[in-house]
């Protein structure tokens, strides 16, 4: 909570101070961890601790993909810490990455997605996603292995092999019990030349076609910048306009992008 400290030592003020906010009386230190603050130049930060607490509000929702299943008996999240360009942490990956400590309570709640949710176990499934979207592709490898639903084909991009692969070990075991027989990992900053998600589809064409003939569902997961609109010109491009506007119609061709 480092930033908190800072704020506390530039005010002048102390975090064991109890201040109203929420309905709730509680210390200064956690009402800062828990809320968007007014601009740093804004009069109130000169004021007292209520003032300040009353010029700030809740932090904006953040919605994550859940990589869990309920028999987990936990709930799983792939977060990845955000910057901006000043070098300051984004609010919600900043507040779970840096500032909740094992044992804090966390306001959620749990939202349906039916958009996303999955084929019949006898489908063939085509995974497609990018970055901390494994999280909701994850979700459904692994109700399917638990299932028995072994016609699965996980194709993932990320940065570098040695920082990025997610899962690396459960992905491992699930090739090895037959669960994923294709898996392809692309990582765009190893080597010379950039590489993507979309072009390991581009280079499987043949392989997409015939899946996508015996019924396969295409599911799609991560970036709604760069990857999903590039994994969907690539579909296009591979399968045909009209074939993929059928598969989006039939339910076959679903998204979950941010």
């Amino acid at each position: 909570m480092a930033e908190v400290d800072d704020v506390l030592q530039r005010t002048g003020l102390a975090g064991d101070v109890r201040v109203q906010w929420q309905g709730q009386s509680q210390p200064l230190a956690q009402m800062l961890a828990r809320s968007q603050w007014p601009v740093a130049d804004h009069a109130l930060w000169r004021g007292g601790a209520q003032a300040l607490a009353d010029a700030c509000t809740p932090l904006p929702h953040r919605e994550y993909s859940i990589a869990s299943l309920p028999g987990d008996g936990a709930l799983h999240l792939l977060v990845r810490l955000m910057h901006h360009q000043d070098g300051t942490a984004g609010l919600g990956s900043g507040w779970l990455c840096r500032h909740a400590q094992p044992g804090d309570a966390i306001a959620l709640r749990i939202r349906r997605n039916p958009n996303f949710h999955p084929p019949a176990n006898d489908v063939p499934m085509i995974l497609i996603g990018n970055g901390t979207g494994l999280a909701g592709l994850r979700a459904h490898l692994k109700a399917r292995a638990l299932a028995g639903a072994t016609r699965n084909w996980l194709l993932f991009g990320e940065r570098q092999r040695a920082h990025d692969v997610f899962f690396a070990d459960e992905l491992a075991a699930w090739q090895a019990r037959g669960v994923l027989p294709h898996l392809d990992l692309t990582f765009s900053r190893d080597g010379s030349a950039q590489r993507y998600v979309q072009h390991a589809l581009q280079a499987h064409a043949d392989r997409l076609r015939q899946w996508v003939e015996e019924g396969a569902a295409v599911y799609v997961c991560g970036s709604l910048a760069g990857m999903a609109p590039d994994v969907d010109a690539t579909l296009r491009r591979i399968l045909g306009q009209d074939k993929v506007e059928d598969l989006r119609i039939a339910g076959r061709y679903r998204r979950d992008v941010y």
